[in-house]
């Protein structure tokens, strides 16, 4: 399970925060949580209709992958754009119509999960 929280900004605006994702260990044949900053990537739909997943934000937060993308494209992309999609939090967005957000977590092992939330009301289809 992604362990995502939204929070409404005082602009009506929503922001989301990942702080992790709990994850099935089968030689020990436990879970166990894994803190953020060790999620593949992340990603939103900011407007989830149920049944199809599109990305609106997507985030990668492990930054040694963002550093050799960075010496790759050799400053061609601007240190700023690095370090917000770098991040947990998600850029600031406005809800969409149905008042439903989805968020998608890949763990390292290449595994999803996703968790469905609706805004200003309870978390649904987990």
């Amino acid at each position: 399970m992604s362990k995502a929280f939204t929070r409404e900004e005082n602009d009506g605006t929503y922001v989301v925060t990942v702080e992790g994702v709990d994850i099935y260990d089968p030689v020990k044949n436990s879970i166990e949580a894994t803190s953020a900053s060790k999620v593949a990537a992340w990603f939103l739909d900011t407007d989830y209709d149920g049944k199809v997943f599109c990305i609106c934000q997507a985030f990668f937060p492990d930054k040694s992958a963002w550093e050799k993308l960075s010496r790759a494209l050799k400053g061609s992309i601007e240190e700023g754009a690095f370090e917000a999609l770098s991040g947990t939090t998600s850029i600031p967005f406005k809800p969409g119509e149905r008042k439903t957000i989805a968020v998608k977590v890949i763990d390292p092992r290449g595994n999803e999960v996703m968790k469905v939330h609706r805004l200003r009301g309870e978390n649904y289809g987990e």
